[in-house]
């Protein structure tokens, strides 16, 4: 499938969608689409990989407008009366979901969905029950601040350690530099939030970097693009009617824990952002979500915890039968065109991924 990738993306799947095809193949059966926000204006890319998960909102506005031209986008409240047997989907049934809760949630994806008059399902970590947004209470997301971390630290051995934790790398090329960070990030959540945080510190006065540049200010494109959305936004997310999910207190690889820890992740990222919202959090969204970071063990977790759904991060196209704690998802990146999107939704994709593997 990876060598016939650019094929299916720049020939294939463009012409597909011209013809319409792939809409006259959809029927019934409910597609999840994912986003992690929106790049915000001014904000200039590290690397392409990293900040590849955002997208510019007028690319957001034009898939939107594609999935209201094409499919029928319901809200997440009809998506959970469906998973309770009180909803009857729609042909072509589509629902918007955005992960990690980016202060750019806000600030710059909530407008095009106004605008739209679409709504979303936001899955935010327990930082976003806090009233205020800095390092010392998790403003930011812990592997991304490790990322920039290795990504800008000088050429050649790296070694820290402090609360008990070690990492000793070599850091040469990006590619590399990867490599040894998604390493790093599997150990590291192997610990608590806080060791985890006052191992970064440590980390980042070693090589130099000044941890608290991403959320100094509010209104500037860094603190935007990685910035944690605090509980008055929060508030304001979900009084203009959009639905809030919950996305563990503090967004680990939850197969590197202990099964204790990975529950009281769970629950207590529930239980938090129902006492500060005051209202039910019924959808829960695995970090990462891949297959090696939810396993069979993981996957009970949700349940147990009292949610009614939980989501995967791959995956993903118009189905019907769908496991209520193992929802696929499509993954959208800032590389996916419009045609690709129409692709994954109406399961073309995810059929043509089988047929090949």
């Amino acid at each position: 499938m990876r060598f016939v990738s650019p094929f299916l993306k720049k020939v294939l799947y463009p012409a597909l969608a011209a013809a319409g095809v792939f809409r006259r193949g959809a029927a019934l059966g409910l597609a999840v689409v994912t986003y992690h926000g929106v790049l915000p204006p001014g904000y200039e890319p590290v690397d392409a990989a990293f900040d590849g998960n955002l997208i510019p909102a007028e690319a957001l506005r034009r898939q939107l407008r594609l999935l209201k031209s094409n499919y029928k986008v319901i809200s997440p409240e009809e998506a959970l009366a469906w998973r309770q047997g009180n909803f009857e989907l729609p042909s072509r049934a589509v629902l918007l979901t955005c992960d990690d809760g980016l202060l750019n949630n806000l600030t710059d994806m909530l407008p095009v969905l106004q605008q739209e008059d679409l709504r979303c399902l936001f899955f935010v970590t327990g930082a976003s029950a806090e009233d205020r947004r800095s390092t010392e209470q998790r403003g930011t997301l812990w592997y991304e601040d490790l990322f920039l971390i290795f990504l800008r630290a000088p050429a050649g051995k790296f070694e820290v350690s402090g609360e008990g934790l070690s990492v000793c790398v070599e850091l040469n090329t990006r590619e590399q530099r990867r490599a040894v960070w998604w390493n790093a990030v599997k150990r590291l959540s192997q610990a608590d939030a806080d060791a985890r945080r006052a191992f970064l510190c440590t980390a980042a006065r070693q090589a130099g970097i000044d941890e608290a540049r991403n959320i100094a200010d509010q209104n500037s494109p860094s603190c935007r693009r990685f910035g944690l959305l605090t509980l008055p936004e929060l508030r304001t997310l979900a009084g203009v009617g959009m639905t809030i999910g919950a996305h563990t207190m503090s967004h680990p690889v939850l197969s590197q824990m202990a099964p204790d820890s990975a529950r009281q992740e769970i629950g207590e990222c529930r239980a938090k952002l129902e006492s500060v919202l005051q209202k039910p959090v019924w959808a829960f969204a695995y970090p990462f979500g891949d297959a090696a970071s939810v396993t069979p063990q993981v996957l009970a977790l949700p349940q147990e915890a009292g949610f009614a759904a939980a989501f995967l991060n791959f995956g993903g196209g118009l189905g019907t039968e769908l496991p209520p704690y193992a929802l696929p998802r499509i993954h959208v990146t800032a590389e996916m065109s419009p045609a690709e999107l129409e692709a994954h939704v109406s399961g073309c994709h995810e059929r043509l991924r089988r047929i090949a593997f």
